[in-house]
């Protein structure tokens, strides 16, 4: 058997980097460039409780890129914002990553009626566990700090409620975001408006957009779907039942409407 040297060794290790370098980039979205996107959405998402929110970038690969909060960083964070939803936020972005393609995408919001008991996809929640190793790991005082210590790892987690966005650059997925501190539904609009200022949104195709019955019938997408990955909310009368399979219940404090600016269609 051909022994390889050092040198080849090594050869193929720097092709393999390289090779995952040029396809998962955190330079797609920088962290300055996050920070003004969760800045312009503090100033347009209302409902819910008005509370902090954390967000976390993950690239294509699910590695998170970057933590940031709209309230406080650090080892005060959890006396102004929930402190549970730093690692929340992460584990979204890591399910809309995990669940969207290219040309297809998936808001964690779509798979809450999915997952309950009788459901298509009950136990997907339980899959992909998040790694406490790496969740908390790190010193409390770099929370939502450039140095956050989940920052450069794979945290992992399936969440099946809203907040979580496959974000898109040029027609590519290039990670997703996940947002977290309110309620599900106002942390779904809160990441549609990140999303929007990212000017990273699917090109259309998604749950909302395209989709068959078990028998392979393609379904009349809801209209007001545009981009795919909408929040499905349930009306008190069902238009359209087969998208009650992709929707959530409404959440407190917040207008059942259906809002295009947050992505949240009534169905």
């Amino acid at each position: 058997m051909k022994k390889l040297t050092l040198s080849a060794i090594l050869g193929v290790a720097a092709l393999s980097v390289m090779s995952q370098s040029a396809m998962a980039k955190c330079s797609d979205i920088s962290r300055s460039t996050l920070e003004t996107a969760v800045t312009a959405a503090k100033g347009l998402v209302t409902g819910g409780y008005s509370l902090p929110m954390w967000v976390t970038f993950v690239d294509e690969t699910g590695m998170v890129c970057d933590v940031v909060t709209s309230g406080v960083s650090g080892a005060s964070a959890g006396n102004n914002e929930w402190l549970g939803s730093r690692v929340i936020s992460a584990q979204k972005a890591n399910t809309a990553n995990a669940f969207s393609l290219d040309g297809y995408a998936i808001s964690t919001a779509n798979l809450y009626s999915a997952v309950q008991p009788g459901g298509s996809l009950y136990g997907l929640q339980f899959s992909n566990p998040v790694a406490p190793v790496k969740a908390y790991a790190g010193a409390p005082s770099a929370y939502g700090t450039p140095t956050d210590p989940m920052k450069g790892k794979r945290v992992g987690g399936v969440n099946v409620f809203g907040g979580g966005l496959a974000v898109y650059l040029a027609g590519k997925k290039v990670g997703a975001i996940g947002v977290s501190g309110d309620t599900s539904c106002r942390d779904h609009a809160f990441a549609w408006q990140v999303r929007t200022a990212l000017a990273g949104h699917p090109g259309g195709s998604g749950i909302t957009t395209v989709n068959m019955d078990a028998s392979g019938a393609a379904q009349t997408p809801l209209a007001t779907g545009l981009k795919g990955d909408e929040m499905i909310l349930n009306a008190t009368t069902t238009t359209t039942p087969y998208w009650d399979a992709w929707s959530q219940p409404t959440c407190p404090n917040s207008l059942p409407a259906a809002t295009l600016d947050n992505g949240t269609l009534l169905n």
